[in-house]
């Protein structure tokens, strides 16, 4: 027996409950469903920790989170991060975890009040397969799930990561310290987040500078 297809009709009757947030979250992203799979890339220092940990806040207004810090653990530059968004204040809704594997994960997610939000950083450091994650999207399909990528030359790093991000609904890219919306729910092309806004400044200057000296030296 083949699959079900569905009609029109019963397409547009579904309905999804949508984050409630407020701008500047709701213009650069869009009206996102609460069970979206979110896929964050970025370079080094390019903010992309510090949005992260933004997010991370944000999003416990709407329900509790687990932090799948694979990548960095829990070190002092995210001591730092945690402090600097005050995230001491969303103590009852937010956790942090380091070395579950991937069967402890799903055991831990099946717990009656386990956490409606999950964060994966990163990709890479989890070990996870594509399969894996989609596997979690399958069997938890009113969580919503958030990887973070590492990237190479401009890319995520590695062929699962890429047709991870094909896959998710909402694609951010980090550059600058600024957070870029490249998924299916804002029409604002180009729209982004500013994670901080002297950093942006510093940014720009650099390239500017470096621009100047570039026209400079072709002068002489």
């Amino acid at each position: 027996m083949g699959k079900r297809a569905y009609s029109p009709k019963e397409v547009i009757a579904r309905t999804y409950r949508k984050l409630p947030w407020e701008d500047p979250w709701r213009t650069a992203f869009g009206e996102v469903p609460d069970n979206e799979l979110f896929f964050i890339s970025g370079s080094s220092a390019s903010g992309k920790s510090s949005f992260v940990m933004q997010l991370a806040r944000e999003l416990t207004n709407y329900g509790s989170i687990l932090y799948c810090s694979y990548e960095e653990g829990i070190s002092e530059s995210f001591k730092q991060r945690l402090l600097r968004e005050r995230m001491n204040e969303r103590q009852g809704r937010f956790r942090v975890i380091t070395e579950d594997t991937f069967e402890e994960l799903e055991e831990r997610l099946a717990k009656p009040k386990s956490a409606k939000f999950v964060i994966i950083d990163s990709f890479q450091e989890s070990g996870f397969t594509y399969r894996q994650i989609m596997d979690l999207r399958e069997r938890f399909p009113r969580k919503g799930i958030i990887v973070i990528s590492q990237e190479h030359k401009g890319e995520p790093s590695g062929k699962p990561a890429g047709r991870l991000k094909y896959k998710a609904g909402v694609k951010i890219r980090v550059v600058g310290y600024k957070a870029f919306c490249q998924g299916r729910f804002t029409e604002n092309s180009g729209s982004f987040y500013t994670i901080w806004e002297d950093g942006v400044i510093s940014t720009t200057n650099e390239l500017n500078n470096s621009k100047t000296e570039g026209n400079e030296a072709g002068d002489k």
